[in-house]
């Protein structure tokens, strides 16, 4: 299969026909062998009756529904676990995303073998103040400490080997830094592709200003995690040893000044250093145990899916682990 189309949703009702078939009408122009692969976030309008009935016309289109909302990382994830195309591109449901883009950004994954290109939405019709400034700030702060040059890291249609997908876990509300869930996963060659952003047409925008919070705290959990996230020994542990040298060198200061220097002295548990030193030394112990345990944690970890799905359409369960 050339392509898949993976879509998450929430709340989509209007415009998932109006999407489908322009969609329908790229891929057919094109001659793609596809699939379209809507994931309804625990939607409350009718956003799932549509992708029923757009299913039983169209043999190509397969859902998956959530119980209930668990955010946008997790139905990606869904998405990409059931993704068999050998190109994956994610796009939002809400139009704001242009289809006619597909072609390039299906070329630049297979002709000029990048295995990721992120859109750019060079020229946004959303609110400046709520949307654009802020968003801004997110990419500065996410190409600064992650490396990745990008200039729109949030930008909903993107396009992926399959390799990838299949190799990186979006979690959380990781959906922003999957370009720096590829790189850290070791695929490299990310590309860039300035692509058309329209108006919303219908309903409007799902994300609130808690989402520029949620943002900062996911950039420095991906931050840390590619850090330290496969050995965190070497952050907890070196920390642990170097307040555990500072508290034992304390109590050797008030041991050695003590029997040699001033034996008549006040008390060694009347002087300040005396609970520096303790201090130092539990931190240090405790910080040492957080590396190990953390050691531990990463070696024994399996995954584990993060929500729950309640119907699904066309998806095939023993397919949904392809990958080359």
């Amino acid at each position: 299969m050339d392509l898949s189309i993976v879509i998450p949703l929430l709340n989509e009702e209007e415009s998932l026909i109006e999407l489908h078939d322009w969609i329908v009408g790229v891929m057919d122009s094109n001659g793609y062998s596809y699939e379209i692969i809507f994931i309804d976030d625990g939607s409350t309008d009718g956003s799932w009756k549509r992708i029923d009935r757009l299913a039983s016309q169209n043999k190509h289109v397969k859902g998956i529904r959530f119980v209930k909302n668990f955010g946008k990382s997790q139905a990606l994830h869904a998405g990409f676990k059931a993704a068999q195309g050998d190109v994956v591109i994610t796009m939002d449901a809400d139009l704001q995303d242009n289809p006619e883009e597909i072609p390039e950004l299906y070329r630049l994954i297979k002709e000029d073998k990048f295995d990721m290109v992120s859109g750019w939405k060079k020229k946004r019709y959303d609110s400046v103040i709520s949307k654009n400034l802020p968003s801004k700030l997110f990419n500065w702060a996410a190409r600064t400490t992650s490396g990745v040059k990008l200039h729109d890291f949030n930008c909903g249609l993107k396009a992926f080997d399959h390799k990838v997908i299949k190799n990186i876990e979006v979690s959380g509300e990781m959906h922003r830094y999957i370009p720096v869930l590829a790189k850290n996963a070791g695929f490299g060659k990310i590309g860039e592709k300035v692509v058309r952003h329209q108006a919303r047409k219908y309903g409007s925008t799902k994300f609130g200003m808690e989402r520029f919070i949620n943002g900062f705290l996911d950039l420095l959990t991906i931050w840390f995690v590619s850090k330290f996230g496969r050995q965190p020994m070497h952050l907890f542990g070196a920390l642990g040893v170097l307040m555990f040298i500072i508290g034992f060198g304390f109590a050797l200061y008030l041991g050695i000044d003590k029997l040699f220097i001033n034996p008549y002295g006040r008390l060694i548990t009347d002087r300040p250093q005396f609970f520096i030193s303790l201090t130092a030394m539990i931190i240090g112990t405790q910080l040492f145990l957080a590396g190990f345990l953390g050691e531990i944690l990463i070696r024994s970890r399996k995954n584990e899916a993060r929500y729950t799905v309640s119907e699904e359409i066309n998806v095939d369960p023993l397919k949904q682990q392809y990958s080359s």
